[in-house]
């Protein structure tokens, strides 16, 4: 859902378990009873669990932990029970790159994260080769150009998310005048570019397009010059903690006009770091608006509070979406590795809280999202 903690080395604790559902050295953990048909079935959790991208690391792990264990709960697949393993990737290229081949070497059939793109687009040729599946939940099209059979996104594209925005923004909302701020990692790239796209398609050039670096914390110059193009509504592409930041110092430097982003807008950190305030109508693209969006959403929501006691939002649904297909394709295809269960994830369809998925050669399988606004420091459906 994409600033960052980086590492400068690879230590033995940034590599090691940080969660678990089962004891590491339960049978099935060696290489020679992967897909072996007895023992745990050993899945990879990874995600950014320290630094600025902890929150999203910690819902999404949150989200598919809670999937896991209510499949463990009505008895695994096929009598195996399932276990997860949390790893922390730091937001870091060159740690999901270890961790990945950690995997590789461990007997772990599947992964499921990370949230960033970047971490996912470096881990990708590692768990291509020893053929893991992996359910991603970045949404950068960088995603899409690996062309990897094992690697399958659990939400929408950058591209899906911003012509969606695009498209209310100037014909329901009637801004003309839009302002661009982004940063210069995977996440902000790649909302910068499908945005700017999408306002091509709608006939608009933006008045004002700053690119801010990604643990950037003064952006006074980059807002001095969108306050001076005189928008009237402002674009971010940036992650919560930072989106929160900018807007905060915007509404300091009398900048009144409503931003607008995906899914990072949406979250209860971004919020928070503004201030309820500051983000006062806000736009937002996002396939998971509401824990009450329907019956489904409702019982996830409660599910995740009585597990875990804190709200749900779109980063845990998504990663419990994914999990979810993940383990359908495991049951439907007998507990398959490697292509087979790549073949069989790509087969599935499933109905889930983001939408109904139907994966394509690309590795996407859900192409619409919706629009909301933040009123009351909740974000609620357009009207």
């Amino acid at each position: 859902m994409q600033a960052r903690s980086r590492a400068t080395g690879i230590t033995a604790a940034s590599l090691g378990v940080l969660l678990a559902l089962a004891a590491c050295s339960a049978p099935g953990d060696s290489d020679s009873e992967k897909g072996s048909g007895s023992g745990p079935i050993k899945i990879a959790i990874v995600d950014a669990q320290s630094g600025q991208l902890a929150s999203l690391g910690d819902w999404e792990a949150k989200g598919a932990k809670l999937a896991i264990s209510e499949w463990n709960k009505k008895g695994g697949i096929d009598g195996r029970k399932i276990t997860a393993t949390v790893f922390d990737d730091q937001g870091d290229p060159t740690t999901g790159t270890n961790i990945a081949r950690k995997l590789a070497s461990s007997g772990y059939i599947a992964m499921i994260g990370t949230s960033e793109s970047a971490v996912t687009v470096a881990m990708a040729p590692t768990l291509g080769e020893a053929k893991i599946p992996n359910i991603t939940s970045g949404q950068s099209t960088a995603l899409v150009a690996q062309k990897s059979s094992f690697l399958f996104l659990n939400g929408p594209t950058s591209i899906t998310y911003d012509s969606t925005l695009a498209d209310y923004m100037v014909k329901t909302g009637g801004y003309k005048k839009i302002a661009m701020i982004s940063n210069n990692g995977s996440y902000g790239t790649g909302e910068h570019d499908a945005f700017t796209a999408a306002l091509k398609e709608e006939g608009i050039s933006p008045v004002a397009d700053q690119v801010v670096t990604t643990d950037q914390k003064d952006f006074s110059a980059a807002l001095s010059h969108i306050r001076q193009a005189g928008p009237d509504a402002i674009f971010i592409g940036s992650e919560e903690v930072e989106a929160g930041l900018i807007v905060k110092q915007a509404r300091d430097l009398g900048i009144k006009v409503p931003f607008a982003g995906g899914a990072p807008q949406g979250t209860p950190v971004f919020i928070d770091t503004a201030g309820a305030a500051n983000v006062e109508n806000t736009i937002v693209s996002s396939p998971y608006l509401s824990n009450e969006a329907d019956a489904a959403s409702q019982k996830f929501a409660a599910a995740y509070k009585a597990a875990y006691g804190k709200d749900a939002e779109l980063h845990g649904a998504k990663a419990y979406d994914g999990a979810n297909i993940l383990l359908t394709a495991l049951k439907t295809s007998k507990i398959a590795t490697g292509q087979k269960l790549a073949d069989a994830i790509r087969a599935t369809r499933y109905d889930g809280l983001l939408g109904d998925f139907k994966y394509d050669a690309t590795g996407v399988g859900i192409f619409k999202t919706t629009i909301g606004i933040i009123k009351g420091g909740k974000l609620e459906a357009a009207q």
